[in-house]
Order: C-alpha cells, then sequence, then structure tokens
C-alpha cells in the first residue's frame, strides 16, 4: 500500500505517520486510487486512534503502511503543529466521504459505493439519503451486526457489486483490522472505516452543530450527549500529556 509521491510529505505523531494533506487533494487522491486498478486503504484518525496505536504494534504497522492517513481531530493538528510541520487542515471521514461524491458527480464519473455497518434501520436511512443526493452513484451495505458465518456471503455480495469505494462503519480499530483482512479476497477498491459516519449521513445520529465544529469542540459535544464516551475520551487529555511529554522534532517544512 504504498504511497508514490507522498513519502516525504508526512508529519509523525507518536509513532502514526500522517499525510500532509488538504481536503481536496485528499479527495483528488481518493478518484484516482478509484480507477487505477489496485487496492488501497484509507485511515481518519484522530487521538483516540493514535493511542490504540501505542497499545497495538500490529495496528500502528497497518496504519502507518495505509495509503492515505489524514488527521481527523484538532489534536492531531495540534501535535503536528508542535513538530514544525503543520497538516493544512482537518480531513474528517464524515465530511471527505461527501466531498469525494460531490466532485465524482461534478467530473461525471459515476462510482459503486459498498457500506457496511451500523444497524439496519440506519444503514437503510443512509442508503436513501445517499441516492437521493448523488444519483449518479450507484449504493448497496449491509448492516454491521452480523455474524462470522454470515461474513463469506457479505464477502460475495461484495465482490458481485465491484465497488469503487468500500465504507466500513465499525469503529475504530475494528473497521481497520478488518479491512486488513478482507481487501485482498476482493476486486480493486479503496477501503476507508467511516465509524459512526453512516448514522450522521442517515440522519439517525446528529453532528455537532456548526457553532461547536468552528471552535474545535466537537469532540465536547459529542460527550455531552453521548456520557457512556466518558472512559474512551480519557484517551485525549493522556494523548495531550503523551505528545507534550515527548521532544519536539521539529522537522525541516
Amino acid at each position: 500500500m504504498a504511497v508514490q509521491g507522498f513519502a516525504k510529505d508526512v508529519v509523525d505523531v507518536l509513532g502514526v505517520r500522517f499525510h500532509r494533506v488538504t481536503m481536496a487533494e485528499a479527495v483528488e487522491k481518493i478518484l484516482f486510487w478509484t480507477a487505477d486498478g489496485g487496492h488501497h486503504l484509507v485511515v481518519t484518525a484522530g487521538p483516540e486512534f493514535v493511542m490504540q496505536c501505542q497499545r497495538q504494534e500490529a495496528l500502528l504497522r497497518l496504519v502507518n503502511s495505509a495509503d492515505l492517513v489524514t488527521a481527523d481531530g484538532i489534536g492531531v493538528v495540534w501535535a503536528a503543529r508542535r513538530q514544525g510541520r503543520p497538516v493544512p487542515e482537518r480531513v474528517t471521514g464524515v465530511e471527505l466521504v461527501p466531498q469525494v461524491l460531490s466532485e465524482a458527480m461534478r467530473r461525471n464519473q459515476p462510482l459503486r459505493v459498498y457500506l457496511l455497518g451500523a444497524t439496519e434501520a440506519s444503514l437503510a436511512a443512509c442508503l436513501e439519503q445517499l441516492r437521493a443526493q448523488y444519483p449518479a452513484h450507484a449504493f448497496a451495505g449491509h448492516h454491521g451486526y452480523f455474524q462470522h458465518p454470515d461474513l463469506g456471503r457479505i464477502l460475495e455480495e461484495i465482490r458481485a457489486f465491484r465497488p469503487h469505494l468500500l465504507l466500513v462503519g465499525m469503529g475504530q480499530p475494528r473497521q481497520e483490522l478488518f479491512l486488513r483482512d478482507v481487501m485482498g479476497k476482493l476486486p480493486p477498491l479503496v477501503g476507508m472505516g467511516v465509524g459512526g459516519s453512516i448514522d450522521v449521513w442517515g440522519g439517525t445520529v446528529r453532528r455537532a452543530p456548526e457553532a461547536f465544529r468552528r471552535m474545535n469542540l466537537e469532540w465536547l459535544y459529542r460527550l455531552i450527549t453521548e456520557p457512556k464516551r466518558f472512559r474512551r475520551q480519557l484517551a485525549l487529555p493522556r494523548f495531550a500529556l503523551k505528545v507534550i511529554s515527548s521532544p519536539a522534532k521539529r522537522e525541516a517544512p
């Protein structure tokens, strides 16, 4: 999964390599990959994911072999700036996919998109919304609450659909590990973990209001509306302390 042209334009955040790309550049790369006949992995990672990589060597190796790793979290943006190699902007999964679909429609580049994840009802709502908003593309999917014996049938369904994009919403790091294990069994495609974005795109979960996003407080809104996330979000202060205690490399721009 090597990335031609990306190798030098990265920043190391606690061992995780992030590509220093804008949203537009990420969209361009993904659209190119949908037509190049290869398998490509895209990861959008925030501080929680970086801390998971600290505990799982296999996960760290996986993310550092991905074709594109974007800064999905203001903590990563801050840490990259501290290294002297700032990323241009946050590139979140929930925004990246709609940008890809919109740009592909503008270019008259129809895509086949398969979504795997969420509940059956949430997935159905998401597919309905996507088909209405992006009529040039073809969408299919399967909910994420399947048993292991069902996997072979689902993979066969994906193979038959031949998607350009395989979007897996199982939460991190399960979705990235899943993609690692199945992409080689599928036709060429771009695989990307999208977390809870299927719920957001379908309207069953509301994203943080614009005011929270503008102030980079989306994490706070999610904590207020989903208090059960408290334990997960303890990773944020641990991430900040680890970044502060690590010597800033101040890499050359």
